[in-house]
């Protein structure tokens, strides 16, 4: 069992358990809380995994605001939780703030880099798993039109789709890729109404696969693609589940390996800066009983072919974040 607090409202203060136990590591979870079935849930089943492994315990939290996020990281380090983990790159501002005042204490933050001598910083390869599934879309798709749904318009999301758009144009130089954006804050990650509205926006502009990274978002995208009876990819977590024969694939990040490893290093664990892509098994795509019938021999080939090639280094995926822009795609 795992020790759980959460924040009931913007102004309420962190609640600790304080029968914990000193050296527990302690998870927190982004906005949208970590049954989002996507990137939270990623993270807690890395941290359920370790537990179950090692019949041990871990505090967390799962945020209701914005101004939560230092508050969090203060108390539960002064509570004596270590290592502390976070999943989102917001929480950047904040672990700059807090980390230096807590030297003895190791801090894993996912998505963000943060300077600090008892920080690692943990960052995907986002773009390569992207090429894979982009390619899978193009080779899958009849209408030669795919397209994209972000959360929260941010450099990280124009990675996803960049390298989507990247993969797709490899297979069909003429296939057409639309980007849309679900918003400019936070709130973009929890809004499936929105996201269920942009695909269908989409799929009257030809889509006929559309990939997600937008969160909780993303599971209204997913609904409606399987609705109107279009493929679509998820993301972060393996989410074939979720609409059987629907899903073509699932870009994994794996947010659950960071969190696992995190936990299992400890207090121990090194710090600085650690990078996971398809060469380190941080990114890939999702193969499995749900989605097996839409992907043909031929397809996986060339998907398996394109990340060898990436992982040894021949085939370079241009990254967005490098330079804000992107080869294939527009925004």
């Amino acid at each position: 069992m795992t020790l759980m607090t959460k924040f009931l409202g913007a102004a309420a203060g962190v609640a600790l358990s304080a029968g914990a136990l000193a050296a527990e590591p302690a998870l927190i979870f982004d906005l949208g809380g970590k049954f989002d079935k996507s990137f939270n849930e990623a993270a807690f089943t890395g941290a359920q995994r370790w537990a179950e492994e090692t019949g041990e315990t871990f505090r967390e939290i799962e945020l209701q605001s914005e101004a939560q996020r230092e508050q969090a990281l203060r108390r539960f380090a002064e509570a004596g939780a270590n290592p502390i983990v976070m999943a989102g790159f917001a929480f950047g501002d904040a672990l700059g703030q807090v980390a230096a005042d807590y030297p003895d204490t190791k801090f894993a933050i996912i998505d963000m880099v943060v300077d600090q001598p008892n920080v690692r910083s943990v960052v995907f390869n986002e773009h390569e798993g992207s090429y894979l599934v982009g390619m899978m879309a193009a080779m899958a798709s009849e209408s030669g039109t795919v397209s994209f749904i972000g959360g929260m318009d941010i450099p990280l999301i124009r990675k996803f789709a960049c390298g989507y758009a990247q993969g797709a144009k490899a297979v069909n130089a003429d296939v057409n890729v639309i980007a849309n954006m679900t918003g400019t804050t936070p709130a973009a990650w929890n809004d499936p109404v929105k996201g269920s509205e942009l695909t269908k926006a989409q799929i009257s502009q030809g889509s006929d696969v559309v990939y997600a990274a937008a969160g909780g978002t993303g599971v209204g995208v997913l609904q409606t693609a399987a609705d109107e009876d279009i493929l679509s990819i998820g993301v972060d977590s393996n989410q074939n589940y979720l609409h059987p024969g629907k899903v073509l694939t699932s870009m994994l990040k794996r947010v659950d390996n960071a969190v696992y490893q995190a936990f299992t290093d400890g207090t121990d664990m090194e710090t600085g800066f650690n990078v996971m892509g398809i060469a380190n098994g941080g990114v890939g795509y999702a193969i499995d009983d749900n989605n097996a019938p839409l992907v043909s021999d031929e397809m996986q080939a060339a998907v398996d072919d394109a990340a060898a090639k990436i992982s040894s280094g021949e085939l370079q995926v241009h990254d967005y974040m490098s330079d804000d822009s992107c080869p294939a795609l527009s925004f």
